[in-house]
């Protein structure tokens, strides 16, 4: 393979093209073909994290600029003196040679990597897995070790609509930062990702958790999760996480116990989750009508098997795209999205009721990236009503209208 070749169905996250500081190699090809690359998150410390609740910082910090500059070159006026005086109009005559010829100074050039916060990338692109390569990787282990505020995350970039659960996006981080930012709600708990894509979430709440399921679907994006998990045992060995990555079909109804299945549950597992889980999390999942569907039923699915309250937090990004039928701007897969929360919320069933609300966005920022403010988080509280208003399932046929709910409540309810 000689060059990655970008195709008109082709997506890319903004995290591999704004990130600044990350650093992407490509390692080796998937099952698929298709290229991996492996990038370095740094979690940020006290001084350096971002206060997102001062909405004045990005004007002091762009006062604050250091004009790269010489000072010389600052102010045309100071510098030229008799060689560039200012008309009564205001405009600076130009720099002449003694030929007569324009003049133009040009900005010093600096060593890019002397006072600059990046570091010099250069990519690798390989034909096949380079078996040397990845031993040089295995062989970092221990120096990464050292380092408990880095995470690697293997992912590819670049891919179809179907496989964009293989690439780091911005809802993947907003979720990390809230869930580092309230270490006391999850410490010590059973947490359920659906939809967990390169685990880095996943990864972030084993650092504060006890046991996480990070569920997905598909054989190589899991494997390709695992091995991240992996990669990353260095971060939540402390605490005393664990991470069990498991396959979770939104298609399908029951979770697969098959032994012979690769990532299937064992019984005690699905005892286990059902038991345990208080919170359950999904970072930017909801971007097709279909797997939004499929998620909300999920929701519900695994909801009324539980005897508790649960806790459930999912962060969107809201992608704004030019509609030709309505020849102006809108978000379709968010307008979905809202209405199935709607939907959910007034949902009576007599099993369990659910409570919507969206989360501010202010807490603080550990992870490098471009908060927008189409980022949202919200928040729905699912809590088991009394067994006296419980309905068997043949009752709550005969009582309630399938036509008034979306396709994703009709098909948690059958």
């Amino acid at each position: 393979m000689d060059q990655i070749t970008f195709h008109h169905d082709t997506v890319l996250s903004d995290v591999h093209m704004l990130l600044p500081n990350a650093r992407h190699l490509m390692i080796r090809l998937n099952c698929v073909g298709q290229p991996v690359f492996i990038s370095k998150f740094k979690i940020l410390s006290d001084g350096e994290r971002q206060d997102n609740n001062d909405p004045g910082k990005g004007l002091k910090e762009a006062e604050e600029y250091d004009d790269p500059r010489e000072d010389g070159e600052k102010d045309t006026k100071d510098s030229q003196g008799n060689d560039g005086q200012e008309d009564v109009e205001g405009n600076v005559e130009p720099f002449l040679d003694e030929d007569g010829d324009l003049d133009i100074t040009h900005r010093p050039k600096k060593n890019p990597t002397e006072g600059s916060g990046r570091d010099l990338v250069c990519p690798i692109i390989l034909k096949r897995s380079n078996p040397v390569l990845e031993q040089q990787e295995e062989n970092t282990d221990d120096e990464v070790k050292c380092f408990k505020d880095i995470i690697r995350i293997e992912h590819t970039m670049a891919t179809p609509l179907e496989d964009v659960g293989k690439q780091v996006w911005r809802g993947a981080f907003l979720m990390a930062d809230f869930i580092l930012s309230m270490p006391a709600m999850f410490r010590g708990g059973t947490v359920l990702e659906l939809g967990a894509g390169t685990g880095l979430t996943s990864i972030i709440m084993a650092t504060i958790a006890k046991t996480v399921y990070c569920t997905d679907v598909g054989e190589d994006l899991l494997s390709m999760c695992k091995r991240n998990v992996t990669l990353n045992r260095h971060m939540m060995e402390p605490a005393g996480g664990e991470v069990r990555v498991r396959q979770l079909d939104w298609l399908q109804h029951d979770l697969c116990t098959d032994a012979d299945v690769k990532f299937s549950w064992t019984e005690e597992e699905v005892a286990d989750m059902y038991n345990n889980t208080s919170f359950i999390i999904a970072a930017d999942v909801c971007y097709d009508d279909d797997l939004t569907d499929g998620f909300f039923r999920t929701l519900y699915r695994l909801c009324s098997n539980f005897s508790h309250t649960c806790t459930i937090f999912i962060s969107i990004e809201k992608r704004m795209n030019f509609s030709l039928r309505d020849m102006d701007v809108s978000c379709e897969a968010y307008d979905h999205f809202s209405h199935c929360l709607s939907q959910l919320q007034h949902l009576a069933d007599g099993r369990y009721s659910f409570r919507v609300e969206q989360l501010p966005s202010n807490f603080a920022q550990f992870l490098l990236y471009e908060r927008i403010e189409q980022l949202e988080l919200w928040k729905v509280t699912a809590t088991p009503l009394p067994c006296d208003q419980a309905r068997s399932d043949s009752e709550l046929f005969s009582s309630v209208d399938l036509d008034s709910h979306p396709s994703s409540m009709n098909a948690g309810l059958s």
